[in-house]
């Protein structure tokens, strides 16, 4: 009887039997033998999207000690891929630098969509060799990459000005200064969080709104310094915003965001009537009597 490994590999394996594996279950396919360790490393070569947060950690390894994708089957996995497009460095956050990235960007320029999110221990180099490598970069997430700075940031907007979604949450290093050259250089952007960042002020949030007409969801999370003058230019120029989080941000208030409201904006933040009818019902408990009065 025919055996699986005699069908054609790259015509039929790769391209209609091994895409529906989740990438868990192709690295365990590696173990069976030496012919399907060859069948994957063929498959992963030829992959597209490589998405580690589908490696879950093994049962019987305590969550902390250890990480979920070792550095060894990292580098094995993307050692011959040159045309993959969408990387996910989800599970590799806690140990991945510098020496493993850079080898991956270098000989992956069609990247379109790259998370580096909470990647602690990989420096502004990595962002540089990004930007310089993946010119048609679309999608780029870089939420709790505190080493992300200025220079970084702005060698990433020259470079990349096709960019459509940033996430900079947490990114604290970042000012005003480099936000507005990141929304002058890359005006099709259409996601934006800036949260988490006490330096951003009304001038980078105005640099948005005038630049990037496009913009759909914006997030100011924790962005202390942002007052109403600047949600109100997000109102002006941005036609087509159907997201914005302004929670914690102290000194935006109603009169801002009830423009936006008007247009079904979605706001993270209840009206003032809203959130004194539900602060009323917690503290005096006469929930059903509010309901009956309203």
């Amino acid at each position: 009887m025919p055996l699986l490994l005699d069908l054609p590999w790259e015509d039929v394996l790769v391209p209609h039997v091994l895409c529906y594996l989740p990438l868990r279950q192709l690295i365990s396919l590696q173990r069976v033998s030496k012919p399907f360790q060859s069948l994957v490393k063929v498959y992963l070569a030829n992959c597209r999207t490589l998405d580690l947060a589908q490696v879950s950690r093994p049962p019987q390894q305590p969550a902390g000690i250890g990480p979920c994708v070792p550095k060894a089957a990292f580098c094995s996995m993307l050692k011959d891929n040159k045309v993959l497009q969408n990387l996910s460095l989800h599970n590799c956050s806690d140990w991945v630098t510098d020496k493993e990235l850079l080898p991956v960007i270098g000989q992956n320029q069609h990247l379109l969509r790259i998370d580096m999110r909470g990647c602690v221990r990989l420096s502004r180099h990595s962002l540089v060799a990004v930007s310089l490598s993946c010119s048609h970069l679309r999608h780029l997430g870089l939420a709790h990459c505190e080493w992300v700075d200025s220079l970084s940031l702005r060698s990433l907007a020259d470079h990349c000005g096709g960019l459509q979604s940033v996430d900079l949450t947490a990114c604290r290093q970042l000012k005003d200064e480099a936000v507005g050259y990141l929304a002058r250089k890359c005006p099709k952007l259409r996601s934006l969080s800036v949260a988490v960042n006490a330096n951003i002020t009304d001038v980078s949030v105005e640099e948005v709104a005038k630049n990037c007409r496009e913009l759909e969801d914006l997030d100011l999370t924790g962005c202390l310094r942002v007052r109403n003058e600047s949600i109100r230019t997000v109102a002006e120029y941005c036609p087509k915003l159907q997201s914005l989080k302004v929670n914690h941000c102290h000194n935006v208030t109603e009169s801002s965001l009830g423009i936006l409201r008007r247009r079904n904006v979605a706001i993270d933040v209840e009206p003032p009537l809203q959130r004194a009818l539900v602060l009323l019902q917690d503290v005096v408990g006469f929930a059903p009597f509010i309901n009956l009065q309203i």
